[in-house]
Parts: structure tokens; sequence; C-alpha cells
């Protein structure tokens, strides 16, 4: 039997966990829904969403922004580089090659997919606002928050 994921519907998350000196840590993030096959559409986020996401997190944050980023392919793309150019209020370093125990956010996607154990959702919708919800829940858990960052074992703190 030949099985394709050509028609497979998708919920994919971004997310940031920012920290400030004085300030509880916060996570900011947003979700993009695939319904399903679209020629020439990236199922995904696209460059453009990861800006907007950056744009709305100095808004929220409300000053320059440090970015620490893997490599995902979205991230270093020479169309990524440009939108990061030309703001000048965000700083971005990349980690090493693959180092997902230094990304703050793999947490957030570990302690999410656990909470979404076992339960079953029969549509999309429902599995979005299941995700939304324990997003949701997880920005109110400043210690939880803070137990991510320190499982990662880097210090962004100023000296």
């Amino acid at each position: 039997m030949r099985v394709t994921a050509a028609g497979t519907k998708r919920v994919s998350m971004a997310a940031l966990i920012c920290t400030k000196p004085g300030h509880r840590p916060r996570l900011i993030y947003r979700i993009h829904l695939d319904r399903g096959p679209a020629k020439g559409r990236r199922k995904g986020f696209t460059e453009t969403d990861y800006a907007h996401l950056l744009d709305a997190a100095h808004q929220q944050l409300g000053g320059p922004v440090v970015l620490v980023w893997d490599n995902l392919n979205t991230h270093v793309s020479r169309s990524m580089r440009q939108l990061v150019g030309d703001r000048l209020w965000l700083t971005v370093y990349q980690l090493p090659p693959y180092a997902p125990e230094f990304n703050r956010v793999e947490g957030v996607w570990s302690h999410l997919k656990r909470s979404l154990a076992n339960l079953t959702k029969h549509s999309l919708d429902q599995l979005t606002a299941l995700v939304k919800n324990r997003l949701k829940r997880m920005q109110y858990r400043p210690g939880l928050i803070d137990g991510l960052i320190a499982k990662t074992g880097l210090d962004f703190q100023p000296p």
C-alpha cells in the first residue's frame, strides 16, 4: 500500500522564550495551521511569519531584542538574513549546527508534547484549541519557563 503525506493537515508552532533582568521570563508564540495541500505553498512558517513573530516580540518587550536561534533552514535563509538586517533593534546569534540541548524552546515543545500524550482530537480545530490552551497555561507559569531556561545550562544574564 502506498502512503503519502500530501494531504496531511498540521499545526505548526513557533515560540520565543524572552528574559530581561528584573522581570519574569516570557513565552511569546504563534500558531500556523496548514489545512492541506496547496501547490507552491509552504506547510510551515515562512520567513515572513518569523519576522512577524519577532516584530510582535519587539513591540511587547519594548526594546532591542537579542535572539539566540537554531539553524532551521528558514532561520538561516538569505531571505531571513535580509529581514533580520532590516531590523536595527535585532541582534541574532546562531547556535551550533546541532545543539537542541541549548535551545530553550525545545523544552517548550517537549513539555507541550508530553501534555498532549494519550489525547485524541477529532479535528484540526480541536487540536489547535488544545495547543493554544496548553501554551497559554505555560505563559502563566514563570517557574516552568525558568526551569526550561535552567535546563539548557546557559546563563544569558549580563555580568
